[in-house]
């Protein structure tokens, strides 16, 4: 019996179809984009995202700027030390913080959004960057599972800028 013209086999000659159409060579480009290895992306460093997320504010160099955003460098690493300045950090990146905070000696009043659009590990890399650019020796890092225990509770801005102000009455805050 003859094929039926509207399906074609796979013995059929690539000439007998139209560009792009011959069952084999689209079988054979498919197998080749299955064997050809998908780069990796590598996940982009601590100051890779803290130049995309924080700087616009925080100042490339993480100084702040002066009665608008606090400086972070010199300060993270010494609010990192204990449990609860790290508990505190992982809810101010996940869940943003509103209100007026002392910080370095200046008053700071405003808004930080969450940066939850960042994964866990983004965001303890950018702890850890910001943590290495402070005196404490070694730098102070973040578990990941400070993060996602941070995620795992709701809070609003106001309410960790609560928990902030509670911090620094047991341990007072640079």
């Amino acid at each position: 019996t003859q094929p039926d013209a509207r399906s074609p086999t796979l013995d059929a000659h690539p000439l007998d179809h139209p560009a792009g159409s011959c069952p084999v060579t689209a079988r054979l480009a498919l197998a080749a984009a299955l064997l050809v290895p998908v780069a990796a992306t590598a996940a982009p460093s601590g100051a890779e995202l803290y130049t995309q997320q924080c700087s616009s504010c925080h100042q490339a160099d993480a100084a702040g700027l002066a009665g608008q955003f606090p400086p972070l460098k010199n300060r993270v690493d010494k609010i990192a030390v204990t449990p609860e300045g790290r508990h505190y950090l992982a809810d101010l990146l996940t869940h943003g913080m509103a209100g007026s905070i002392q910080a370095a000696g200046d008053t700071y009043v405003g808004y930080m959004p969450s940066f939850s659009h960042l994964n866990d590990g983004e965001i303890v890399a950018v702890l850890d960057w910001v943590s290495a650019l402070g005196d404490s020796k070694p730098p102070v890092t973040i578990a990941e599972a400070d993060v996602s225990a941070a995620r795992g509770h709701t809070l609003t801005a106001a309410a960790v800028a609560q928990e902030r102000k509670a911090l620094d009455a047991q341990h007072p805050l640079p």
